[in-house]
């Protein structure tokens, strides 16, 4: 079975995904192109949290939006002023009565 390159077959609970190569380009600051988009969890103008081929992906900043978005791709386009980039393993962001912090190094 031949695969292409940047992806690995995932062969756990879900039936037998392809997991998207993973990319992220930050140009100044201000413009973020991102791959391996699987969901948007939750955005506003100062924080967009993302799911990710490779985890959750948290992006805090200002004046930030989403300018293009295609799931079906896992593609997006962010604009704004970015001041960090995490990443995380977690699973479960957003979980009602943990902490941010126990979340996020849990």
């Amino acid at each position: 079975m031949e695969q292409s390159s940047g992806s690995k077959q995932n062969l756990g609970s879900k039936q037998n995904q392809i997991t998207k190569p993973h990319k992220l380009v930050l140009d100044n600051r201000k413009r973020t192109n991102l791959t391996g988009i699987e969901d948007v969890v939750e955005f506003d103008t100062t924080q967009i949290v993302l799911e990710s081929s490779m985890g959750m992906l948290v992006i805090k900043g200002a004046d930030l939006k989403i300018t293009r978005l295609s799931i079906e791709k896992g593609e997006a386009d962010i604009d704004g002023s970015v001041d960090s980039v995490i990443y995380s393993q977690i699973k479960n962001y957003g979980e009602k009565g943990k902490s941010v912090l126990k979340r996020m190094f849990s």
